[in-house]
Order: C-alpha cells, then sequence, then structure tokens
C-alpha cells in the first residue's frame, strides 16, 4: 500500500521480523492522507504493539492464507476490542499461495473470531503483495471506512502519545507520536508531563513535511526548544501546561476477556498499559475478591510509577505473557476506597455507565 518498509533497526531487517514499531502513510484515491503505524505480530513483543495502537482510529489485522489464525492473531484482537477501536478490516494476505477451498477455510475461521464482537459485520479483504491482486480493494474498503468514522477530537486540549525521541543535528529535540485530541501549533508553549518540562514548538512535521499547525488523528513530529533529548522518554505525554499531572492512583471499570484461565485476584499485579504508558499495578477489586473470564466490575489501579492518565482512556492489562484485560478510566488521582461502601460503588458506575445527565448531576453532586 504505502511502498516503505517500515522497519528501521538492524536486527529486524536481520531477521525479517517487526520488533519494534514503524511507520509509514499514503495516500488515498480521494486526496486524504492515512498514517500507518506497522505494530510487532510476534507475541514477544506484545507490549510494543499495545505502544503503537493507543489513538488509532482503525483496525488493519493482517492474517496469512498461509498459516491462519495465530494465537498472537487472538490476542491482538482482543486488544482491539478492548481498546474499543473505531473500525477494523480483516486482511487476508499471500492469497497466491494458497488454493480458493483454503482461502474459504480462513474466511470461515475469521467469522468465528469475530462472532461474538462488534467487528462482527467487519469486511474481509483477500489480497497478494507479490501479484497485487486485492490491493486496491483494500485501499477502496480503507478510504469507506476513513469516510464515516468520527474525528471529533478537535475540541480538547491537544495531547500527544510519545512513542519515540532523537536529536536531529541544528534542530534539537525531536519527539514523535500520535496526536489522540487537540491540535499544536508552532510557537505554543507546551509540556512533556512525565518529565515535567516546559518548551516551546519549534517545528512541526507530518509525514516529513512541515506544518504550522497539527490536527488530532495523525502521526506528528514535534521539534521542540528548552528540553533535552536525554529527558524524553517514551510513554511521556506533550500537552499544554497547567491542566495534567501524573496520578499515583485511578479507578477504573474492567473487563477480562473471554477464555482467559488467569483468575484476577484483589491485590494481585499487573501490568497496565494506557496510551503509550505502561506501569505495573497493585490491582483493589471493589466489586468483588477475584474476577473470571468474562467478567465485568470495578477496580482501583495503585500505579508502581506515576503516569499522565486521563478520564475516559482505554487502558489493557497483561500478565507477564498474556493480555487478561482492560477498559475505561473513571478517575485519576484518586482515594483509597473502603471496599464495602455501596455509595462508592454505585458512585462509579454513574460516571462509568450513566447517561449524559446522570454523569453532569453526579459531578453536580460531588463538587456540593
Amino acid at each position: 500500500i504505502t511502498g516503505t518498509d517500515p522497519d528501521r533497526l538492524l536486527e529486524e531487517k536481520k531477521r525479517g521480523m517487526t520488533i519494534d514499531l514503524g511507520f509509514a502513510w499514503f495516500v488515498l484515491p480521494i486526496g486524504q492522507e492515512v498514517s500507518i503505524i506497522d505494530v510487532p505480530g510476534h507475541e514477544k513483543f506484545i507490549k510494543n504493539m499495545i505502544t503503537g495502537v493507543g489513538g488509532i482510529d482503525m483496525a488493519l489485522l493482517v492474517i496469512a492464507a498461509d498459516e491462519g489464525i495465530m494465537p498472537q492473531t487472538i490476542e491482538h484482537f482482543q486488544i482491539i476490542n478492548l481498546l474499543e477501536i473505531k473500525s477494523l478490516i480483516v486482511a487476508i494476505t499471500k492469497k497466491d499461495l494458497v488454493d480458493l477451498e483454503w482461502i474459504n477455510l480462513i474466511k470461515e475461521e475469521i467469522k468465528g473470531l469475530l462472532k461474538k464482537s462488534p467487528y462482527l459485520n467487519s469486511p474481509i479483504i483477500e489480497l497478494s503483495s507479490h501479484t497485487g491482486v486485492g490491493v486496491d480493494d483494500l485501499i477502496a474498503q480503507i478510504e469507506k471506512e476513513a469516510s464515516i468514522i468520527n474525528f471529533n477530537k478537535t475540541t480538547n486540549k491537544p495531547r500527544l502519545a510519545i512513542d519515540r525521541s532523537f536529536v536531529v543535528s541544528g534542530f534539537g529535540s525531536v519527539v514523535t507520536g500520535t496526536l489522540i485530541e487537540g491540535s499544536l501549533d508552532i510557537g505554543q508553549e507546551v509540556e512533556l508531563i512525565k518529565s515535567n518540562q516546559i518548551g516551546r514548538i519549534r517545528g512541526l512535521h507530518i509525514h516529513n513535511k512541515p506544518y504550522d499547525h497539527a490536527e488530532p488523528g495523525n502521526r506528528v513530529a514535534v521539534n521542540i526548544s528548552g528540553i533535552s533529548h536525554q529527558n524524553i522518554l517514551r510513554g511521556d505525554t506533550l500537552t499544554t501546561p497547567n491542566w495534567l499531572s501524573v496520578t499515583r492512583a485511578v479507578d477504573v471499570q474492567i473487563k477480562l476477556v473471554p477464555n482467559t484461565k488467569k483468575i484476577l485476584k484483589h491485590n494481585s499485579s499487573v501490568m497496565f498499559y494506557t496510551g503509550a504508558s505502561e506501569s505495573m499495578v497493585k490491582v483493589r477489586l471493589l466489586t468483588s475478591n477475584e474476577m473470571v473470564s468474562g467478567d465485568v466490575g470495578l477496580a482501583q489501579f495503585v500505579l508502581e510509577d506515576m503516569l499522565p492518565c486521563v478520564s475516559g482512556d482505554r487502558f489493557i492489562i497483561r500478565t507477564s505473557n498474556e493480555t487478561i484485560g482492560g477498559g475505561i478510566i473513571i478517575e485519576t488521582d484518586v482515594n483509597r476506597h473502603k471496599r464495602s461502601d455501596i455509595s462508592i460503588i454505585e458512585r462509579l458506575y454513574t460516571l462509568s455507565e450513566g447517561k449524559p445527565l446522570e454523569i453532569i448531576q453526579q459531578h453536580i453532586t460531588d463538587s456540593k
């Protein structure tokens, strides 16, 4: 689609396998540019995959026709589902290596995967990058899906989830990431939340072209003056100053994935991923003593590393080698709750599941 090999690491080129995030873009027939984040498929690099998908609007689930659905395919799909990514397209690649009967078997397998999910009617495109068959069909489907996605993110304060930083000689520090919401402008004062640094935007690039203004949903490279590259880490957040800070504890609504054999127990520890950030967290279950496959409940996470979190953000939790669940952040910077306090439980359910008017009324009550 793009004509770009996003694998930039020497180890990736030697092994012929994506290890870290890669980036590319292409232009749709209607002229709209599309940013592509190439994430690792191998199960050993799932944490890098999660870092790349936090701010995307559309997922392209790639399944090789000669291999079919693999364990990592299922885990990637679970993550897409838990993050509630707006749109999904399934691409069956290497069509030229198998016969029609085998393709039909793969398609039935895929339909089984999608069956009990919001992506039941997602398009399935067959293609071959070797012969070019089906590539135009895939591009047309991406264009169709992009035309119906709601990109209503511009009214919020800007947040760039940083997944890479480097120095350009003569220009200084550059950070790249997905602009989750809000917009950025040259000359704007910005803050890096985790490293607690203030700087100013010196330059903006989208798809290797300079811009004075960046809209949400884009991959953006930001040249910042006044901030040292050595103090910038993956997982930081770039935004405007004086509104966002790191938090030690968050209240969340959590759902465990179907068919997991893991049991999430009160006071257990798991890895927590949101945006491009990660931390080990201690889990304080509020509505039960343990959660099993498919359960939904409320919890409080106490973070080992303080992170910049925002109410309404999605998250993923994993054990050492398996995605077990995810959900939505209800509130940040919270105090410890009494687990037996029904009023706390009812309040959190209102904030997480209530209608807009009910949520507004709850915030008014809280402010009294």
